[in-house]
């Protein structure tokens, strides 16, 4: 049986931070003594946040194409290795169908051959995945608070607006437009037709239609 070991962080400042990686490691290192195990590597992710799955990191694609049958792997906690419930239970019965051990120190040892720790894995996974959902929502909370007081929060300014020393400042010409796409999906013409009018593809009308009603029409006209 081979042992490996998975640790993560989160950002390039957090990869640089060498007291968090080795607690972790520690941790790993740790457990693996108790149980008399001889660790083979420690696969060190490095700056990877954890919304991307663990396929997709280049470490955690190099661990999963490295374990074989009777192996283990070994990480401090559930959210070092995922994040996304769907993420997190598929690779799991991906590991177990290929005989392959995950143990999480979090939950008290291998998730992969105790019901009641695969049940425990499976709640904290979802609300791993909620508590992200959350986040993401308080974050889109601000932008629009934001964005209602004319400031601008990054990224492309909504169509209708140009940024001027870091705040929203109408466009005249593209307030004309939106105002009248607006006026025309207030009398029910489609938005192909919208689209058709203002020389514009249909889903692009459609997402500036829809980002000025998610921000509360982003700033008094």
């Amino acid at each position: 049986m081979r042992v490996y070991g998975y640790i993560r962080v989160s950002t390039s400042e957090q990869a640089t931070n060498g007291d968090s990686l080795e607690t972790q490691k520690s941790k790993v290192m740790g457990y693996a003594m108790m149980q008399g195990w001889e660790v083979a590597d420690v696969f060190v992710e490095a700056g990877i946040s954890g919304s991307v799955p663990l396929a997709d990191r280049p470490q955690g694609k190099r661990l999963l194409g490295i374990v074989e049958k009777g192996d283990m792997v070994i990480t401090p906690k559930l959210d070092r290795m995922f994040r996304s419930a769907s993420d997190a239970l598929g690779t799991l019965e991906e590991l177990k169908a290929e005989g392959v051990g995950l143990v999480m120190i979090d939950l008290g040892g291998d998730v992969t051959g105790n019901g009641i720790s695969k049940l425990v894995f499976t709640i904290l996974s979802a609300v791993a995945e909620n508590e992200r959902e959350r986040i993401r929502e308080r974050i889109r909370e601000v932008k629009r608070h934001l964005a209602s007081q004319g400031v601008y929060g990054g990224g492309k300014a909504p169509f209708g607006y140009d940024v001027v020393d870091g705040r929203l400042v109408p466009n005249p010409k593209q307030q004309k437009i939106l105002n009248a796409m607006r006026d025309a999906r207030s009398q029910n013409i489609s938005i192909r037709k919208i689209a058709e009018a203002h020389g514009m593809q249909p889903m692009t009308v459609k997402r500036i239609l829809d980002r000025h009603v998610d921000q509360g029409q982003i700033t008094p006209l």
